[in-house]
């Protein structure tokens, strides 16, 4: 009996041995996680953040480059804070301000007693300059190395964008899990849409520390530790000079710049007036900035350039005639009596063919010519055959790259409105309308709707005799130096080159003799160009101008919007034709014409 009870008790101590044994094997060899958790006590891992890539002119001019920030981080469980007036005189803080961030830590999503929690957010190296020999007084607090923006000179922020930190709703929508909390991603502009290429990708480094949180080199020498890869670098088609200059002319003033390479679709400048330093948006000071221009009245924020919508005035004309040469119900001969109890005019003219209707901006021809070309009486119904007109004409100016977004590499791009026969349908709730309800549209008013952009690509196409480019800001990415493929493509409008020669020529006239001669003309580059006055009623007119230069082999294509500036060959021929000069001569030879700009008396 005792022997059985001694065998009994042997065989326990023996089964349980082999249990923990067993247990031990799956600990050590088969199951990770407690390997894991063992690890997590000793390692401390690092995240290296990559440089983001950096951002050039056509010239080869920095543009925007990175500067080194510093980030406090705070591990709950190691802090141990001595004199917190010490601390808060270091940091350069209140204590009620060191209170409420110790609150705001606590109720944060995320924050965890023994993770590093960011405590002091995006010092400049000037201020780690002035803390790190104090940061030993404080256990429990690291410095994690961080970049932001910084911008070379004050101008180009628009079409830049910025930078911040990630929120909430843009970690849900990564489907790609590449983003983490903290994160910075490109916000607008050029750094939103080429965040892919910019952002870099993030390194880490593994490090061994005691219990009590003291650095003990590195884990397993090195060998999962990865190095960051920065962000490539972008070679944009601005001229920074030119964008300078273009922002200096628009100071003080609401509307845009924009101007081209014809034979590229490359943008030499894109200015949005009134706009704002991008360096405000960068650093520690961000929210504070930008709750400030946010709030601006102005609306420094919107891109006009590719966000307002404008009737397009007088320039519309162009278009028209050469609609109304493809559809051949005129020809550059045909004259068409001023007369003004129709529409009403401007300048004394009368009985003009198509270039001298263009020259002289005449209402009274276009009113007539687009009649024509919406009731070519296929159907005998007078409705129903403007109804078949307007859409045929729609289909022409939809080809100019009107009516819908360019596609230019920028987000939040407009399209502005080309009526078509279902919008007056719905617009008449189904009654009957005919060409003598809509027949504004033939001057470029009425519910005509364009972008600035559009403007430029226009002219573009003119100069070109018919085609385009598609207009972008990047010219490569990295070390390509390659021309991006979207964007090498020609786009032909529906008009045969040859109507596009009436155009140039009137448009050369406008500048010879005609509205653009006093503001516009240049010493010795021919300038096409063409003004417009666009209503804007209650408030005064906008001033509108689309010009290119030379008049042969075009090397610039330039549309300008001021807003209440009145008369197109004001202030717009003046802005047009200095961006011209700047960029082909490299200076202004008629000073009293900038001055004139900058002096801004036109504004009403």
């Amino acid at each position: 009996m005792n022997n059985s009870r001694k065998h009994i008790i042997r065989f326990i101590f023996i089964l349980t041995g082999l249990i923990f044994l067993v247990k031990l094997l799956f600990i050590q060899v088969f199951d990770s996680r407690y390997v894991q958790a063992a690890d997590n006590n000793i390692i401390l891992k690092e995240v290296i953040y990559p440089y983001r890539g950096l951002i050039y002119d056509r010239n080869n001019k920095l543009i925007v480059f990175n500067e080194p920030q510093y980030e406090v981080m705070i591990t709950k469980k190691d802090a141990f804070i001595k004199d917190t007036l010490h601390f808060c005189n270091v940091f350069g803080i209140t204590k009620n301000e060191f209170n409420e961030r110790v609150v705001a830590m606590r109720k944060s999503r995320g924050y965890s007693p023994v993770k590093p929690f960011p405590f002091f957010k995006q010092i400049s190296h000037e201020e780690f300059a002035k803390i790190q020999d104090y940061l030993v007084d404080f256990p429990g607090f690291t410095v994690e190395a961080r970049t932001t923006r910084k911008y070379t000179v004050p101008v180009f922020a628009n079409a830049l964008g910025y930078v911040s930190e990630i929120t909430k709703s843009e970690l849900k929508k990564d489907t790609n899990n590449y983003y983490q909390q903290r994160d910075h991603i490109g916000k607008s502009g050029l750094e939103s849409r080429y965040e892919n290429y910019l952002r870099g990708k993030r390194g880490v480094k593994y490090k061994i520390k005691n219990v009590r949180g003291v650095e003990k080199g590195s884990f397993r020498e090195g060998e999962l530790d990865t190095l960051s890869v920065p962000g490539e670098t972008l070679i944009s088609t601005i001229d920074l000079q030119l964008q300078a200059y273009g922002e200096s002319l628009m100071k003080g003033k609401a509307g845009s710049i924009v101007a081209l390479e014809p034979s590229s679709g490359e943008i030499l400048s894109i200015v949005s007036g009134p706009s704002y330093d991008p360096n405000l948006l960068s650093g520690r000071n961000y929210g504070d900035n930008f709750a400030v221009i946010a709030s601006d009245s102005m609306n420094p924020l919107f891109n006009r350039p590719l966000m307002a919508q404008y009737r397009p005035g007088s320039i519309f004309k162009i278009a028209q005639a050469m609609v109304a040469l493809q559809e051949g119900v005129i020809t550059t001969n045909t004259r068409v009596p001023c007369n003004r109890n129709i529409i009403g005019c401007h300048g004394p003219h009368s009985n003009e063919n198509l270039q001298g209707a263009i020259t002289h901006s005449c209402n009274p021809y276009f009113h007539n010519v687009m009649r024509r070309v919406v009731n070519q009486h296929v159907l005998e119904n007078t409705y129903e055959d403007t109804h078949v007109g307007l859409d045929k004409w729609r289909e022409h100016i939809l080809s100019f790259g009107f009516g819908q977004p360019l596609g230019i590499d920028l987000p939040n791009e407009k399209g502005g409105l080309i009526p078509s026969s279902s919008y007056y349908d719905r617009a008449y709730k189904g009654g009957q309308w005919k060409y003598s309800n809509i027949y504004s549209l033939a001057i470029g008013e009425g519910e005509n709707l364009v972008v600035p952009i559009q403007m430029a690509n226009f002219a573009a196409i003119v100069a070109n005799r018919g085609f385009y480019y598609t207009p972008h800001l990047i010219k490569s990415i990295g070390k390509s130096n390659q021309p991006l493929v979207q964007y090498i493509e020609k786009k032909y409008t529906t008009i045969d080159a040859e109507h596009f020669d009436v155009a140039v020529e009137a448009m050369a006239e406008v500048i010879r003799s005609g509205t653009g001669q006093y503001r516009a003309k240049l010493k010795d580059i021919e300038v096409c160009g063409k003004t417009g006055t666009v209503q804007n009623d209650p408030m005064p007119d906008h001033s509108v101008f689309i010009a290119f230069a030379p008049k042969d082999n075009p090397k610039i294509a330039v549309a300008v919007y001021v807003e209440d500036a009145g008369q197109g060959a004001r202030a717009a021929a003046s802005i047009a034709s200095l961006m011209i000069e700047k960029y082909l001569i490299g200076e202004t030879e008629r000073p009293w014409i900038e001055e004139y700009v900058l002096k801004g008396e036109f504004l009403q």
